[in-house]
């Protein structure tokens, strides 16, 4: 079957790249075309556009490139309906993907799948009408997403696993590297316990946040830091804040790091249930302007209690988020402390990251969404071809119909036509009668006036000669 696919952004490559794994595992016939990245592109099928052409993040960049931004949806709204797929496959980025599923909806039968449902249930909920309208299947990967969809929403959703629950897994089960080599490879002191700093993968996030994450942790004990370099993210920009400090870069190495490390600070997102999975206690770390505000904001207008995944999927606080007017440099760092190695936050914080696997359950997601996707896809198709089929049996059977009423009119005109022609001609011998009789009477009347004046003419003549005779005499 053909499958296209629409990300925006690197974790959208990462996961629509195993998402077409595995969709090759159940369907050998697959056929890819999307507008992804270099992890997709080496999955197979053709790439239509990189997704760096598509991320335009924050409202300065978007309003500066709304011209690029319409020009590339136009061009997929085409390139789709000329390629005509079996399926659309979106992967969150709900801006641009929306928009193109609003189009699919409206001018083709393509269903739409969305793969990692934006995140309306923290704001924008009112796409919730968009996305009822215009997408067939909406596949989850976080469970609590389940009841914001079927039972505040009425949206029936498929949850298929967590992404990123397997993906630790997977590396647990496979890395064998030691402590020593661990930190003989990224320059760091085997004798010391390591804390992890997570601070995000963009430019923004990494200038608010780290400064105070290399404070905080710098008053902790005799610990030392290694920095999560993130692939995007020139070495040159952690620099300017790690310089002259403890800190060592390691640089895409995330996972080794969260599994040699005691503990972490973390900013929200992917990365603080990254942590919870490898068991490394967290302080969740995220700066915010006005941050007064932000809170008041976050207390009368969000639509969620927390900012992490971990206390989101937990729906209770596991991890302190320390956040708008709770961001400071002492409040992280007495946290931290709490959670160090022989203190009583640390145990309780690993024991109720069990509830979190839990909930996150075992599937496959990419694998557990292929089957539902392969299978809803044949019954799409089957249910088109039906409906052909219905459709053509009935045209046929109209045309039949069409058919036999032009036969019976046929026959009936001719049978009034044949009754015409049946009448004239009785009209025209009637006539035809009429006139012989006519004839015959007049040829009747003629004779016997002819005899009338033969008779009289003889009479006459006859008149005549006997006055002849007495003329004679005399």
């Amino acid at each position: 079957m053909k499958y296209y696919l629409i990300v925006g952004e690197a974790s959208g490559d990462l996961h629509a790249s195993r998402l077409m794994r595995s969709l090759k595992k159940v369907d050998e016939l697959a056929e890819f075309r999307f507008f992804g990245g270099d992890l997709m592109a080496a999955e197979g099928g053709t790439r239509v556009k990189h997704y760096k052409e598509l991320a335009y993040m924050g409202f300065i960049p978007v309003l500066l490139h709304l011209r690029t931004i319409f020009t590339n949806m136009k061009m997929c709204k085409q390139d789709i309906a000329q390629w005509k797929p079996d399926v659309v496959i979106l992967v969150d980025y709900p801006g641009f993907n929306l928009s193109i599923a609003k189009f699919l909806k409206k001018n083709t039968m393509i269903p739409v799948y969305y793969y990692i449902s934006p995140k309306i249930w923290a704001w924008k909920e009112w796409r919730i009408r968009r996305i009822k309208r215009d997408i067939a299947e909406m596949f989850s990967i976080l469970p609590f997403e389940v009841d914001f969809y079927e039972k505040k929403h009425r949206y029936p959703i498929h949850y298929v696993g967590n992404p990123t629950a397997q993906e630790v897994h997977e590396f647990m089960a496979n890395y064998h590297q030691t402590l020593d080599d661990f930190c003989l490879e990224n320059n760091l002191d085997s004798r010391k316990p390591i804390i992890a700093l997570l601070a995000g993968s963009r430019l923004q996030e990494i200038k608010d946040n780290l400064p105070a994450m290399i404070e905080g942790a710098g008053r902790v004990g005799d610990y030392q830091m290694g920095l999560a370099g993130a692939p995007s993210i020139e070495d040159e920009y952690y620099q300017k804040f790690i310089k002259g400090t403890p800190v060592k870069l390691v640089k895409n190495r995330t996972y080794p790091l969260l599994a040699n490390s005691k503990v972490a600070l973390v900013t929200s997102g992917t990365a603080t249930l990254e942590t919870a999975l490898f068991d490394v206690p967290q302080v969740v770390c995220y700066e915010t302007p006005v941050p007064k505000l932000i809170r008041w904001a976050f207390n009368h207008i969000l639509k969620v209690k927390y900012i992490s995944l971990v206390n989101l999927i937990a729906n209770k606080e596991i991890v302190k988020e320390m956040f708008a007017d709770c961001f400071t440099v002492d409040g992280i760092a007495d946290q931290l402390y709490q959670i160090l190695p022989g203190m009583p936050g640390r145990d309780k914080m690993l024991t109720e990251y069990q509830e979190v696997r839990q909930r996150l359950g075992d599937q496959v997601a990419p694998d557990q969404a292929a089957v539902i996707m392969y299978d809803l896809i044949k019954k799409h198709r089957e249910e088109l071809i039906r409906l052909a089929k219905e459709r053509a049996e009935a045209e046929a059977k109209a045309a039949a119909e069409a058919a036999e009423r032009a036969r019976i009119k046929a026959e009936q005109e001719a049978q009034r036509a044949r009754e015409k022609a049946e009448r004239e001609a009785e009209k025209a011998e009637r006539e035809m009668a009429l006139a012989r009789k006519k004839a015959q009477e007049e040829a009747e009347r003629a004779r016997r006036k002819a005899e009338e004046q033969m008779r009289i003419a003889e009479e006459m003549e006859k008149k005549a000669k006997e006055e002849s005779g007495l003329s004679d005499e005399s």
